[in-house]
């Protein structure tokens, strides 16, 4: 009766180590050229809202963080984490990534 599962709720294919949706090892040129787009963007609305006059403290905190040109690599298409080995992980393995905002600064040291 429970042996004959089909569709969604197929067991995962143990070849495969249980993960049939697996997340690749590494970002692609297309996903690496989309971080650097979202974040241009961001900075474009952050620079907008500057020149339209617009003071809050978190518009403040936005300014200082640095621009999508001036951040390494590194910053760029990966992001801190308590867990992972060097304290770093790849932003593709961050749930959501293309919806949450990216952190543009790292804790001192990492």
């Amino acid at each position: 009766m429970f042996g004959s599962f089909v569709g969604a709720f197929r067991p995962t294919i143990t070849a495969l180590g249980g993960h049939t949706w697996r997340i690749p090892w590494r970002l692609s040129k297309t996903r690496k050229a989309n971080v650097r787009k979202r974040l241009r963007e961001v900075d474009q609305v952050v620079n907008t809202l500057v020149e339209s006059g617009v003071q809050c403290k978190q518009l403040d905190l936005a300014m200082a963080m640095p621009k999508e040109h001036e951040m390494a690599a590194r910053d760029k298409y990966t992001t801190f984490s308590r867990k992972a080995n060097k304290h770093r992980k790849g932003v593709h393995k961050v749930p959501h990534f293309t919806k949450r905002p990216i952190p543009r600064t790292t804790p001192t040291g990492f």
